[in-house]
């Protein structure tokens, strides 16, 4: 059946435009939780974050990540001293990467004052370091505070409660948009900014408070990195036309990681609920070998439950295993749609080893799929990837629910932060299929301030 393109959501300027050819970007052959990248920018860091969380190896840590060891001792034993090891694992020289062990004085280290991220081991590193620095040293203070508050998701204070949408989903085409449909949303805030919990962080981190203007903004950023996830995949659900209203639909999140399934409660893809109202009930299936062990790690379905209700569930394998053993079995229901959240396709040396079999197989099965993309460069090099394999390219371009959170370059701080969920690219299918529409792209990308 043939999709349409339903309301103004879309723009058909991309899906026709070949990007411009560009060199291939490589990357370290990382770790999956990244332990190789880190070290090789700030020497020894990985060995400090093991040290701060009572561990002796990586892979004590990657067990801790994936739920094998339970009850695990982190040597935490008050808030103060769990917001003061997250610290200790970002101290160390922006611009000689020196540690404080590495110093003649550890207390030496001194943080920039301005934006309360970043360190340096003398004036001398400061000086050097500030042309760079200068130019991002108003973002990475936002960084810094998003660090903190977003304590506040683990508390459950993030998100606070939303409301059913009021609008259509064509309608809403920024996160302005989304604030204006929240009941009652000063109240909401308010009571996130006076809670026990905002009082608790502040008095056990060795910052100053914020004003309640400069708090107000970091939850509601925060917010936006929380909902970004379930918005972004309803808007690819209403992209393609999948409808939701006269059977169930299944959703597999492919490449899933501790990103997505680390602390995710069943009730986190509630927002899809929000936007589709008396939906027949959707399924999203979080499918990967680094998913961690939690709540939502339970079998998908076979005959879907309850009408209105997300069910969310993860399941570790690599997708084409999965494919194999659970959906040509039946033991899992066949997906309408297919979400990567920050694939990189980008990154791999050699597609061969990664994603290949995924992408032959999203392509020749005509799975619709959605993944998203840090960055427009990022960006070009996965089309370039995906028109290489002749996928049937349906639209990309900037994400107008895009996180609105900056993230920080770990072990590199002066490098341009990024946003979750920036960018997107839609495909269908094989290039070339008889009947395929023009999809376009999603319309008005929220300006992020850069």
């Amino acid at each position: 059946m043939a999709h349409r393109n339903k309301g103004v959501t879309f723009k058909s300027s991309h899906s026709k435009k070949k990007p411009a050819e560009e060199s291939v970007i490589t990357s370290l052959n990382m770790d999956s939780l990244g332990f190789q990248a880190v070290d090789s920018n700030v020497p020894g860091l990985s060995q400090v974050i093991l040290k701060k969380l009572n561990m002796k190896s990586y892979d004590e840590y990657k067990s801790a990540m994936d739920g094998k060891k339970l009850g695990i001792d982190f040597g935490i034993r008050t808030y103060f001293d769990m917001f003061q090891k997250m610290e200790d694992t970002f101290k160390f020289c922006a611009e000689c990467k020196k540690l404080p062990d590495a110093l003649p004085d550890p207390r030496s280290l001194r943080r920039c004052k301005r934006c309360q991220n970043v360190y340096y081991c003398n004036s001398e590193c400061q000086r050097a370091n500030w042309p760079m620095h200068k130019k991002l040293c108003k973002k990475l203070k936002l960084v810094a505070l998003d660090r903190l508050v977003e304590w506040l998701v683990f508390t459950g204070d993030i998100p606070f409660p939303t409301a059913t949408w009021t609008k259509r989903i064509q309608e809403v085409k920024s996160w302005e948009d989304w604030f204006s449909m929240q009941e009652l949303l000063e109240e909401k805030l308010s009571s996130i900014l006076t809670g026990r919990y905002m009082n608790i962080l502040w008095a056990n981190v060795r910052k100053p408070k914020p004003e309640e203007g400069e708090l107000l903004e970091s939850v509601k950023r925060l917010t936006t990195d929380f909902q970004s996830r379930p918005i972004t995949i309803a808007m690819a659900l209403h992209a393609f036309a999948i409808d939701l209203y006269t059977k169930p639909v299944t959703v597999h999140i492919v490449g899933a990681s501790h990103i997505e399934t680390l602390n995710t409660r069943v009730t986190d893809y509630d927002e899809l609920t929000r936007v589709f109202p008396r939906h027949q009930g959707i399924e999203v299936v979080m499918v990967g070998v680094n998913v961690v062990d939690g709540p939502i790690m339970r079998p998908p379905l076979t005959a879907f439950g309850p009408r209105g209700r997300v069910y969310l569930s993860s399941y570790k394998a690599l997708y084409p295993d999965f494919w194999e053993s659970q959906v040509e079995t039946h033991q899992a229901a066949r997906p309408d749609l297919v979400v990567g959240f920050h694939p990189g396709l980008h990154a791999c040396l050699d597609v061969m080893d990664g994603w290949l079999p995924t992408l032959l197989l999203l392509r020749d099965y005509k799975i619709p799929t959605l993944f998203t993309i840090y960055s427009e460069q990022e960006l070009k090099y996965s089309l370039k990837i995906l028109m290489e394999l002749e996928t049937q390219i349906t639209g990309y371009g900037a994400n107008p629910f895009s996180s609105l959170k900056p993230e920080q370059v770990y072990s590199n701080p002066n490098k341009s932060p990024v946003y979750c969920n920036a960018y997107y690219i839609m495909c269908h299918g094989l290039a070339g299929t008889p009947d395929e529409p023009d999809m376009g792209g999603l319309d008005g990308a929220e300006d992020r301030g850069e």
